[in-house]
């Protein structure tokens, strides 16, 4: 069995299962141990440049209604692998190179592997998503073992919510800058999950454009900024596109210094065991008196506080 990811999150399910001997070729963004073993197969034209939040967002726009694809395929490599297996996506191919990407570049394999999209919307798509990976590559049990201590990690969460009876906090995560994007698909229910509600989200949809003043009039108790695609290093650098607007004191979070940076791989990053952290970081940060934050995520995650960012937590 020989097996391509070309999505990270595929990638970092696949090594946390320990079924990594399986996996042949993956993506130029996939987690770092992997790029350290693997081919990579799929790049980027972007790649190892270090654009803006609003260049980024203008190539993509410039790519999509000019009908390119920002992201390729090695083909040639590809031809040498020889995969059993292809591991896709449909939900973004902003983030991501997409089914109809990969199936052009496989049409020219001599052998035709099997390509397996996987497209969730919700948390629990995402979740189902083990089953499926463990499925193909043969390993149903080791999926089921892997889910099911990622499930008691989440239940634990929300049992403690329910034991004491924890109001939500009044929340919104940022998945861009500038445009300024809401959070959508999975990540309204990690918030929900963590005691939380983002009444700007959309919940199982795409992220989209909203406008600052929307924020400004929903003032959110805690405010959470977490770019797709960025470290809290990188999204550091353009926090003052947010911080410098005439109502940012205003805002409840910021008064309250509930104001956060953290890694886009704990939300943007669809893998079972980076959302379940993600869940644990916020439930830590929304209800500190319940919760700690995990000292593995603490590197994940900036307090903001005026124009000036610290590490808090």
């Amino acid at each position: 069995m020989k097996a391509c990811s070309f999505l990270p999150a595929v990638t970092q399910m696949i090594y946390d299962m320990n079924l990594q001997h399986l996996l042949y070729g993956v993506t130029f963004e996939c987690p770092a141990k992997a790029l350290e073993e693997k081919s990579r197969v799929v790049r980027c034209v972007l790649e190892g440049k270090n654009y803006t939040s609003a260049e980024i967002d203008k190539i993509y726009s410039a790519s999509k209604a000019e009908g390119k694809n920002l992201y390729y395929v090695d083909e040639a490599l590809l031809k040498e692998i020889q995969p059993d297996i292809i591991f896709t996506q449909d939900v973004c191919e902003v983030c991501q190179i997409d089914t109809q990407c990969t199936a052009a570049a496989v049409a020219k394999l001599d052998k035709q592997p099997l390509i397996i999209p996987l497209t969730p919307q919700n948390l629990d798509d995402v979740y189902a998503t083990v089953l499926t990976i463990a499925k193909a590559l043969g390993e149903e049990q080791v999926g089921i073992t892997y889910l099911h201590e990622l499930q008691k990690r989440t239940a634990n969460v929300l049992d403690t919510l329910r034991l004491h009876g924890m109001p939500l906090k009044r929340v919104s995560l940022l998945e861009w800058i500038k445009p300024i994007y809401n959070c959508g698909h999975w990540i309204p229910f990690q918030i929900a999950q963590a005691g939380g509600i983002d009444m700007l989200s959309n919940p199982a949809g795409d992220s989209i454009v909203t406008q600052w003043e929307k924020i400004v009039k929903y003032d959110p108790e805690v405010l959470i900024i977490a770019p797709c695609g960025f470290t809290t290093s990188r999204s550091l650098e353009e926090i003052h596109l947010l911080t410098e607007k005439e109502e940012w004191p205003q805002l409840t979070a910021v008064k309250k210094k509930q104001v956060y940076i953290i890694d886009f791989d704990l939300f943007t990053q669809p893998s079972a065991s980076t959302l379940t952290d993600g869940i644990e970081l916020l439930a830590a940060l929304f209800h500190p008196q319940l919760f700690k934050m995990p000292k593995r995520l603490r590197h994940k995650c900036l307090a903001v506080e005026e124009k000036v960012a610290t590490v808090t937590v």
